[in-house]
């Protein structure tokens, strides 16, 4: 059976562990938490708000404590999106952290130091790209490269994810400082092209990068992201077949699906969807994909972030009701569930 045909067939997958259980939550009082990021312990994430730039830090009992604000932002637009410790992270000879979040001039990579207690500091690394109120992608992840990735939206403008001088509708590899990372393939930031708007990074156990990708109005996007290459939009969505396109490993309508943060566990794909209001599991194999299927639909609403707890069986994902879905402020939460 083709990836097409099988992406999202099966309501429940064949025994071979990380099958999401029952859910918990773990956190309440939330407005758009955007992003689940885990310090290197595995007792405490950080956890950003969209609209807010507060950052705090949750203890795995939900516990929280703001730590800082994002400054110089912009609500209204993308907001604050991606987050990223540094790989190195100790909060003493290493305190860098990374985020992306839309300003004046448009969405900005920028860092700031952590140490354990609070945010210090600013720094602009990469500006440039445009911003919108929708398609800003925001995701950030760091390879087993120890480089930079980041997820740009086409600010909805069609014409820039092909043209490889713009910085939007694409997956960008940057160094700490903001230069573009030794081997990209155009000698710029820019790694891979032809995006609308990839809202989540996710690297597998062999260190291929995997990105989800919101459609328009027909399919969305899971994508093996291979460096140089062309995903396609405007000319395509979904599926293309078109010479110098890469097509999808798996697609979905956009009403079951919308994916936003992703991760990999044992190559194995846990994806948040937005108006799929559901958690998708996707099985690897290599660099096609396997049994896929679906948990808690319409249980908590729309789902923006996943992340896996280190060195536990367990993912906590967040909801994101507050923006797009007419929630009150504040009613957004953190879920958590075990793998097995």
């Amino acid at each position: 059976m083709s990836a097409k045909s099988k992406a999202g067939s099966r309501r429940h997958p064949r025994a071979r562990g990380g099958v999401p259980q029952t859910p918990t939550v773990i956190s309440t009082g939330w407005t758009a938490p955007w992003e689940i990021a885990w310090l290197p312990d595995g007792k405490s994430a950080l956890v950003t708000e969209r609209d807010t730039f507060n950052v705090f830090r949750v203890t795995r009992k939900g516990v929280k404590t703001q730590i800082g604000r994002i400054p110089h932002g912009v609500p209204g637009d993308g907001g604050m999106m991606g987050f990223a410790l540094s790989p190195t992270w100790n909060g003493t000879t290493d305190q860098d952290v990374f985020f992306m979040h839309a300003a004046d001039e448009g969405n900005r990579v920028a860092r700031m130091s952590f140490d354990g207690t609070s945010l210090s500091g600013y720094t602009v690394l990469l500006k440039g790209i445009a911003k919108n109120r929708y398609h800003n992608g925001g995701r950030m992840r760091f390879g087993p490269d120890g480089y930079l990735y980041v997820a740009t939206g086409d600010a909805m403008q069609t014409y820039l994810p092909p043209d490889l001088n713009s910085l939007n509708g694409k997956i960008l590899r940057i160094t700490k400082t903001g230069a573009p990372a030794p081997g990209n393939p155009f000698g710029t930031a820019v790694y891979s092209y032809g995006h609308r708007d990839p809202q989540g990074l996710a690297f597998d156990s062999a260190g291929r990068l995997w990105a989800t990708e919101l459609g328009n109005t027909r399919r969305d996007e899971l994508n093996l992201i291979l460096p140089g290459r062309d995903y396609g939009w405007p000319v395509c969505e979904g599926y293309c077949g078109k010479p110098g396109k890469e097509n999808p490993k798996a697609t979905w309508p956009v009403g079951t699906a919308s994916p936003s943060g992703m991760t990999i566990v044992n190559d194995t794909v846990y994806i948040a969807s937005l108006r799929g209001r559901r958690l998708w599991r996707i099985e690897l194999n290599g660099t096609e994909i396997g049994d896929t299927s679906w948990f808690f639909p319409d249980m908590y609403g729309r789902l923006r972030a996943v992340a896996p707890v280190p060195g536990r069986q367990t993912l906590w994902f967040s909801t994101s009701n507050v923006d797009n879905g007419g929630a009150p402020s504040g009613s957004d939460r953190i879920i958590r569930t075990d793998l097995r």
